[in-house]
This record gives C-alpha cells, sequence and structure tokens, in this order.
C-alpha cells in the first residue's frame, strides 16, 4: 500500500539550501576552537528534566573565561535564532569533533555548554539520558526519525501544551550514502500565505496526533488541539505534523485546510546536509522541521556506520518552570 500524498517527498525540483543564507551557518573562530580543545568541562548534574542551575552556571564561567570570541559566537547563534525571519541555525562544531572525538563526553559537554547559551537543555523522556540517540532502523516506519523514509514537516511534541521551545540535532554520522538532507521551513511565512477561512479552521481544536504519557517538563496532553493557538499573526507555536491527517478523525474541511498548509511548508522549504559535528538548532516557535529520504541501500551499510544524530531540547527560561 503506498502512503498518503502528504507524506512524501514532493517532486523534485530546484530546493533552496541554507548554504544560500550564510548567516544560519555558525562557525567557530580558529583560536576559539584552540582554546576550547584545551578545556575540560565537567560531567553535567540534572535538576529533574532539566540540566542545573549550576551545571549551566560553571559551564558559562568556564567558556567565557577561555576567549571573548564565546560571547561572541554564542551571540551570533541567539540572535540567528530569534532575530525577524530567523529560526534556525548550524553551529559548526566538526573541527572541535575531530580534535576531541566526535563520540568523547569533552565534545558532548562543549555541545552543552553552546546549547545552554540558547536556552535550558532538557530531556522529556524520564527513560533516556539529557541527549537522546536517533540512529537508522530499516524494519522501522520508514517516516519515523529512525527511519529510512521521508520525514514530513513537523514539531516535535506537537500535542503538549508546552512543547520544547527548541528542538536540536547534532550529527554524529551522516548518511554515508548521502541521503538524508535536513528540511526546515518558515511555519509562520506558510500561515500567512493562507486564506483567511483557511486560517479559522487551522484555529479549531480538531487535531490529534501522537500518545501522551511518562513525560516530563512539557506540560499536559493537548487533546484534540488546534493548528494555530490564537496568538497574533508570527507568533506562537504552528502545532502541525503531516502524520495527523492520517491518525486525526478530521472533517473533509481540517483535513483540506491542514493540506493546505502542509502544501506551503514544502513551497517555503530550505534543505541542508549536516555533517559530522554540525549542531541543528530550531526554534520551535517560527521553524518546522523533517528529513529527506535516506539513500537506498541502507541495508547494507553496518549499523555502527549508519547516520547518527543525538537529540537535545531546549526550553526558554521564562517557560521552564523550573529553578534549573
Amino acid at each position: 500500500m503506498t502512503s498518503p500524498d502528504y507524506l512524501l517527498a514532493p517532486e523534485p525540483e530546484p530546493i533552496p539550501t541554507a548554504d544560500g543564507n550564510p548567516d544560519v551557518i555558525i562557525n567557530i573562530p580558529n583560536d576559539l576552537e584552540a582554546t576550547l580543545t584545551d578545556l575540560h568541562l565537567p560531567a553535567w548534574k540534572l535538576d529533574g528534566p532539566f540540566l542545573g542551575k549550576a551545571t549551566m552556571e560553571r559551564y558559562r564561567t568556564e567558556l567565557t573565561a577561555v576567549s571573548p570570541r564565546f560571547e561572541e559566537t554564542a551571540a551570533a547563534l541567539r540572535h540567528e535564532l530569534t532575530r525577524e525571519g530567523g529560526g534556525y541555525a548550524v553551529l559548526r562544531l566538526g573541527n572541535l569533533a575531530k580534535a576531541l572525538g566526535i563520540d568523547d563526553d569533552r565534545f558532548l559537554r562543549l555541545a552543552t555548554g553552546f546549547a545552554a547559551e540558547v536556552a535550558v537543555p532538557f530531556s522529556p523522556f524520564p527513560r533516556w539520558p539529557l541527549w537522546k540517540d536517533i540512529g537508522v532502523k530499516v524494519d522501522k516506519d520508514p517516516g519515523k526519525s529512525s527511519g529510512i523514509g521521508y520525514n514530513a514537516f513537523h514539531m516535535d511534541l506537537v500535542n503538549a501544551t508546552l512543547p520544547p521551545d527548541f528542538t536540536t540535532l547534532l550529527c554524529i554520522r551522516p548518511d554515508q550514502l548521502g541521503g538524508g538532507l535536513s528540511i526546515l521551513t518558515d511555519a509562520h511565512a506558510a500561515v500567512a500565505r493562507l486564506s483567511e477561512g483557511t486560517r479559522a479552521l487551522l484555529s479549531e481544536p480538531a487535531y490529534h496526533y501522537g500518545t501522551f504519557f511518562d513525560l516530563f517538563g512539557v506540560g499536559e496532553e493537548c487533546k484534540p488541539f488546534p493548528v494555530l493557538d490564537g496568538s497574533a499573526p508570527g507568533e506562537g507555536f504552528v502545532r502541525f505534523t503531516a502524520k495527523m491527517l492520517k491518525r486525526s478523525p478530521l472533517s473533509k474541511a481540517h483535513a483540506d485546510a491542514a493540506r493546505d498548509l502542509a502544501a506551503e511548508l514544502v513551497r517555503g522549504q530550505v534543505s541542508l546536509m549536516l555533517q559530522a559535528g554540525d549542531y541543528l538548532i530550531v526554534n520551535q516557535r517560527r521553524y518546522l522541521h523533517g528529513r529527506e529520504a535516506l539513500h537506498s541501500g541502507q541495508e547494507a551499510v553496518p549499523v555502527a556506520d549508519r547516520r547518527l544524530l543525538l537529540q537535545l531540547f531546549l526550553r526558554a527560561s521564562a517557560s521552564s518552570g523550573s529553578a534549573a
């Protein structure tokens, strides 16, 4: 049985790349890289699901002490994530990954230190550590994050009353066969291109997706939920996942409205290929994300060599509800 149209990759056509907007690529200055390779940050401690306040303060103190270029880099990252029209950025940590070893705890602590300059790192999943593995499983639903197919546009934890403000992906290994481009789209720009009637339908609590249990730091279950939460234009979450079209008992009008939005999301997408050490940070209040299909032939790639990302969520301090 074939997948519905809204879960399939769009017909091939020229797609803008993130490299076309160089501001979204945040490079680490050479002198900062040199000093960071000699830095030994301590192991982090959690306060419930959140990175502990003492750990965040310690990381910031040590990182800012090594070079004023750290704060300059962190400020550039924050600006790109929150400026008008912005909402995602890639922090290039590849040289640090090579110098320290991409699987080394020192490298992951540095990445956590940069993340903490944006918002409070946390794990909503008590059964997972702070960073969650997203590997490749050839027998998984192809459209899932760990599948091999097209992963349509979505926001993470769409059915929570307090979704993560930022979702982040640290590339440990790209697809060695060359597939799996990350895709991103400005959700509010897509909404602005819709008719007033379509936006009205998307503002009604008619949509369902996913289960909700054993989660920390994301509020309560939102079921059903509206795609648009009544915020002023350009603000608030756009609660969308293409999979809800298949799994929500929708009226034709509500389904058509969501399909119209899905088409606009694809229309405005950009793509990028994450390399080892690239750290993608997405402001979920502005952008949605997804992934193109991995290249065919994944069955022949040893599990230890397949694409591997680490995922970390961030909560804006004002909405964390925690002293962490």
